[in-house]
């Protein structure tokens, strides 16, 4: 049996993005899987009983505690004896490669899925580039998350390439196409419309935090060029977290705007209803790894605009099934959005196209297959 132990700083990164991939291995394949992340008594209830759950505080951020998660995880490692050791996300990387080489983990494997320091700029950079190169060195294997991404950390000088690879096209563990019913696509869209009073407007959706670095200054002032000369309207989905760097100016526009309608969080169920109502998604990230929130726009057949950087701009193709502006760029962005405003058939063409991207490479029970097939891997070096 082999035993392997997936490390995340937060349960909802195990949640979202491994959960899935435990479940397969231990239908499978003769796998022991072991889950360690900062305490959540609610986590621990909701896992299957053949997963081992041990929480280890970690918090977010530079901080003391993490010398005690290092001592806590170096005793583990040495008692279990496992075969593998998986890590993401910032915190749990350093803590776990640091205690994984100390009790000689065969196989200690960092899955990459995005590199925190590109958004920043000065002393923050060099600090968290030191961070992210320390956790390359001392692990055995390296999962990056997409090409471009893999081609930024080998010019960054992060790793060798002996080390690294992507798994199928990138991304993690795709998207359940199932829960994407184009039959109800209409109902979808007619009910979310009806419920917020639309017409015919050409609605744009954003989903995610109002960052700074999610792009949110360009698409406000780039929706607010729009309409002035446009019916449309923009959705904003998600946790009402402003960040400090979002202008004040264009927030309070946006607020007291009928033409921008904001939501809240929503339940996973109740954004593929919003994805089927957008007209087109609108995704002007400065940083992403590969963009899960792409993939499921793309499933519902929805049009995408993202920005052109790594891992965003691979999710899908420019001009065959998404459009790109450039990264903290509002002209170039309103641009893209004009563009797709006015040419009904590339807007059809493009939500098409996303779709059938989505189920060539995208879909759940291959990237699983994918990874499956990686681990066996793996485990014969």
């Amino acid at each position: 049996m082999m035993k392997i132990c997936f490390i995340t700083t937060v349960p909802i990164t195990l949640k979202t993005f491994v959960l899935e991939t435990a479940k397969y291995l231990h239908d499978n394949e003769d796998v022991d899987i072991t889950f360690i992340c900062d305490e959540d008594e609610d986590f621990a209830q909701s896992l299957p009983e053949y997963i081992h759950y041990i929480p280890i505080k970690m918090k977010r951020g530079v901080n003391a505690s993490g010398i005690l998660a290092i001592l806590k995880m170096y005793l583990l490692f040495r008692k279990e004896k496992f075969d593998l050791v998986q890590y993401a996300t910032p915190n749990a990387s350093l803590y776990a490669s640091i205690s994984s080489i100390l009790a000689h983990s065969p196989r200690r494997l960092y899955c990459q899925w995005g590199i925190r320091y590109v958004g920043m700029s000065g002393f923050s950079r060099g600090i968290f580039r030191l961070i992210e190169k320390i956790v390359c060195i001392l692990s055995t294997d390296i999962r990056a998350v997409s090409k471009k991404n893999l081609e930024f950390a080998l010019n960054e000088k992060l790793y060798i390439k002996e080390k690294v690879k992507v798994i199928g096209e990138g991304g993690t563990i795709g998207v359940d196409l199932s829960l994407y019913d184009l039959s109800k696509k209409e109902a979808y869209r007619e009910e979310i419309r009806k419920q917020y009073k639309i017409n015919d407007e050409f609605v744009f959706g954003f989903v995610g935090r109002l960052s700074r670095d999610k792009g949110a200054n360009e698409i406000l002032t780039a929706f607010k060029n729009i309409v002035n000369n446009s019916r449309a309207k923009l959705f904003i989905i998600g946790d009402m977290e402003i960040d400090k760097n979002v202008s004040l100016d264009l927030l309070t526009w946006a607020k007291k705007s009928e033409n921008v309608i904001f939501t809240g969080r929503k339940s996973q169920k109740e954004l593929v209803k919003f994805y089927a109502a957008f007209d087109c998604y609108v995704h002007p990230t400065y940083r992403e790894g590969f963009g899960m929130v792409l993939q499921e726009a793309a499933a519902m057949e929805c049009p995408i605009i993202t920005t052109n950087i790594p891992g965003a701009s691979e999710v899908m193709e420019n001009g065959e099934s998404c459009l790109l502006a450039e990264a903290r760029d509002e002209k170039s962005l309103y641009k893209v959005m004009e563009q797709v405003m006015r040419d009904k058939y590339l807007c059809n063409q493009l939500g098409l196209n996303a779709r059938k991207r989505t189920e060539t490479y995208f879909d759940r029970p291959i990237m699983l297959d994918n990874q499956c097939k990686d681990y066996k891997l793996l485990m014969k070096k």
